[in-house]
């Protein structure tokens, strides 16, 4: 078994996110089987652009102002959910979503992939 504390693990950034990369590829443990990390949404990182990968769950761990879009497209975004801590979203492969947050605000989630392959919008 291994293990760490969440505030020990380098942040990553990359455009529109930090990412705390744990569990998979390029991660704190290796792994070729799964994906896990936290990501943070906010000001710091800039906008993210709207985008689809790998199936995916997501838990909100924390929220400020935030919200997710998503859609068949990515100019097709025509769900929207104000985001609250504890709410777990499903993503189907393939479904364009997007995580925004209002001035001032954030957005933090726990991502799960049950594979390490196109789970990034940078894998493409």
């Amino acid at each position: 078994m291994e293990y760490i504390q969440k505030k020990e693990v380098a942040i990553d950034a990359l455009p529109g996110r930090g990412l705390q990369r744990i569990v998979g590829k390029q991660s704190l443990f290796d792994s070729d089987q799964m994906t896990v990390g936290y990501a943070l949404y906010s000001k710091e990182y800039g906008e993210m652009e709207p985008h689809s990968h790998a199936e995916e769950t997501v838990i909100i761990t924390h929220s400020e102002k935030g919200w997710i879009e998503w859609g068949d497209t990515r100019d097709n975004l025509s769900h929207r959910c104000e985001l609250e801590e504890g709410m777990v979203f499903h993503i189907p492969k393939g479904e364009w979503h997007v995580f925004r947050y209002a001035e001032g605000g954030c957005v933090e989630i726990v991502f799960i992939y049950g594979q390490t392959d196109q789970v990034r919008p940078e894998d493409k």
